[in-house]
């Protein structure tokens, strides 16, 4: 039978990143040129969201994980019940996202359930993104184990979100991994966990963002800069006041406006009072043309530094948890630094602004580098798909 992909991955969430990536998987098998498609979780989404209910259920109430959550249920409450200026701005980006999703993803028909989906198709790839987070891994989607066996699966540069799996969860980790007949991961930490786990030596590759240039990304965004004159842009997902207070100084001393995208995950308090700009009828395209043309980028988002090393940006990346944060994700942020030769561009927030607008980036051996990782990093996928064995479905 000829070759025919299904992806896997989180094209609905309503975050930049999460769009992005997702599209960045379908437009690389596009160019290797594998007939593919996403699939379509609408007939089981109820599913797969009920069973992470139950896991947070069941997690402890001490368990920062969950506390991490309970911001982003309030939000959920706030957009349902509430009707503010706030409220209606988050549903004016909500529509948008959906229209960038439905006018740029392929997607499958509906299926009613999971293992329904997975009769369709020759090979199956996960990814990118964190995707093996213990909810995801408790609601048994991006885990593969409703594939059939003579389906080949591929998990390409997915990501466990943080560095440690609680007992529970890496039992069943253990299981979906060994399953899985190609495995690549985004972040050393995810490489490390795998090899502890299951004793598989996987390799890193870059996330499917990297696998193509600033260049390549503008085939989706207007040439024209959506904020005219001279701008700092602001993309924080975590509540820290210094990292705002940072950007207020680099605003001092440059005289430039600052231009915010607030409270996209939840309502933050730290989002308000310190922007010129605050940008909400924005969608992913949107995104990347205002990384493009900012003078200054400043952000605590892994996929926000990916774009502003896209586009050569002089940017100033916060690390949103502390290391002993057990759903920290700064794993994903060293490794990309690391792969592609950056130091000194993480912030705590109280540097001094001349200081850090001294630190150099040779963004020519960056993107020497880069093209050496996004060469191996289709191979892996082109190898991978080429595994599977021919069979009728």
């Amino acid at each position: 039978m000829k070759k025919k992909v299904g992806i896997v991955s989180c094209y609905f969430q309503a975050n930049y990143g999460s769009q992005l990536q997702a599209l960045a998987t379908q437009m690389a098998l596009d160019k290797l040129g594998y007939d593919n498609e996403t699939i379509n979780i609408s007939g089981f989404n109820h599913e797969i969201r009920k069973a992470k209910i139950k896991y947070f259920a069941k997690a402890s109430l001490t368990s920062d994980i969950l506390l991490s959550k309970i911001g982003m249920a309030k939000n959920v409450f706030y957009k349902k019940f509430l009707k503010n200026a706030y409220t209606r701005q988050a549903a004016l980006r909500t529509k948008r996202f959906h229209a960038f999703s439905q006018s740029n993803f392929r997607l499958s028909q509906p299926f009613s359930t999971r293992e329904e989906a997975g009769q369709h198709y020759t090979d199956i790839v996960v990814g990118s993104d964190q995707l093996w987070l213990p909810a995801n891994i408790a609601a048994d989607y991006y885990t593969l184990n409703w594939v059939p066996n003579h389906v080949n699966t591929v998990a390409y540069a997915t990501s466990f979100g943080q560095s440690a799996l609680p007992s529970d969860i890496s039992r069943k980790a253990t299981t979906f991994l060994n399953r899985i007949r190609h495995l690549s991961i985004r972040e050393e930490s995810g490489q490390r966990l795998i090899q502890n786990l299951v004793g598989r030596q996987v390799p890193v590759v870059c996330d499917p963002t990297l696998l193509f240039t600033g260049e390549d990304w503008l085939q989706i965004q207007h040439e024209k800069p959506l904020i005219g004159g001279k701008y700092i842009l602001c993309y924080f997902l975590g509540n820290n006041p210094p990292h705002r207070e940072f950007a207020k100084r680099l605003r001092e001393k440059t005289g430039y406006k600052i231009v915010a995208l607030p409270h996209l995950d939840e309502f933050v308090k730290s989002d308000e009072h310190y922007a010129d700009v605050m940008a909400y009828d924005v969608d992913p395209a949107d995104f990347l043309n205002l990384i493009r043309n900012a003078a200054y980028v400043c952000t605590d988002s892994f996929h926000c530094s990916v774009f502003s090393i896209l586009y050569k940006k002089i940017f100033f990346t916060f690390r949103r948890y502390t290391h002993k944060t057990k759903s920290s994700t700064n794993s994903r942020i060293d490794t990309l630094f690391k792969l592609s030769g950056i130091d000194g561009r993480i912030m705590d927030g109280n540097e001094d602004i001349c200081g850090v607008l001294q630190i150099p980036i040779d963004y020519t051996m960056v993107h020497s580098r880069l093209n050496k990782l996004r060469k191996m990093s289709y191979e892996y996928l082109s190898v991978a798909i080429e595994d599977s064995k021919s069979t009728d479905l």
